[in-house]
């Protein structure tokens, strides 16, 4: 079977809750447990363990996917937190390792939402820390209480990997649920997709092949709650899944 290891998200130490409350939990959200489950496909959630077993790990995956989450730190990327974006420091530090072997490895690589923020930041680039109040010219892009129900267009740039595989479907649109967004493009990285605002959707990296290393700020995994407003999720996932197997 094809071994896809998927990034954990974590909940920490909190005497109120009332399972594990003194534990750290990692987790996978089931929606997208969903979308990487596939005939063939073993989805490896990626615990969070001391760096030599944590590479053992690492070296039987054929390719890695990049969850949603909390904010990424400000720190990760060389600010200072404005107000309460404090973001999730821990959690940087643990995917910035996984990533950084699958690219020294050569190993494709999918990002959703924080996933794709995460390599923007890895590759040099940088985040509006809160989209709202440092792009005043940004369309609303999160809302905490219609979450995975709002959405926009999507605009794709031309002859890039996604056009080709999404440029002739009409009215196209994403759903939205991110409060951070691209600032600075990190280096090495092209564009595949805007939202009318401008915000950067998409984008791969150009020193591997087209699509084998790509990200989408867009989340996916939670298509069917807008079924038949929004692009086909499976597109995205299935050019993804054919760079894993030319790789095996």
């Amino acid at each position: 079977m094809i071994k896809i290891g998927i990034s954990a998200c974590f909940l920490y130490p909190d005497k109120e809750r009332l399972v594990f409350g003194p534990k750290t939990l990692t987790y996978i959200e089931n929606d997208m447990a969903c979308y990487v489950t596939k005939k063939g496909v073993l989805p490896i959630l990626i615990p969070d363990v001391e760096e030599e077993l944590l590479y053992d790990i690492l070296s039987e995956m054929d390719g890695f996917v990049f969850q949603g989450g909390n904010d990424l730190a400000p720190e990760t990327y060389g600010e200072k937190p404005l107000g309460k974006w404090k973001g999730d420091a821990y959690r940087d530090q643990y995917e910035l390792k996984i990533l950084d072997y699958a690219i020294q490895n050569s190993r494709p690589v999918l990002g959703v939402c924080r996933g794709l923020q995460l390599m923007n930041v890895y590759f040099g680039g940088t985040l509006y820390q809160d989209t709202v109040t440092q792009n005043p010219k940004a369309m609303e892009h999160r809302s905490a209480q219609l979450y995975d129900t709002i959405k926009h267009p999507i605009v794709w740039i031309k002859d890039t990997f996604l056009a080709q595989r999404y440029g002739n479907t009409k009215d196209s649109y994403v759903n939205t649920v991110h409060h951070q967004a691209v600032k600075d493009l990190g280096d090495h990285l092209e564009v595949y997709a805007t939202a009318p605002d401008g915000i950067i959707e998409a984008f791969g990296y150009t020193k591997e092949p087209d699509g084998k290393v790509m990200a989408v700020q867009w989340h996916p995994e939670f298509f069917h709650t807008l079924n038949g407003e929004l692009i086909d999720a499976h597109l995205l996932y299935d050019a993804f899944l054919e760079h894993v197997k030319d790789e095996q």
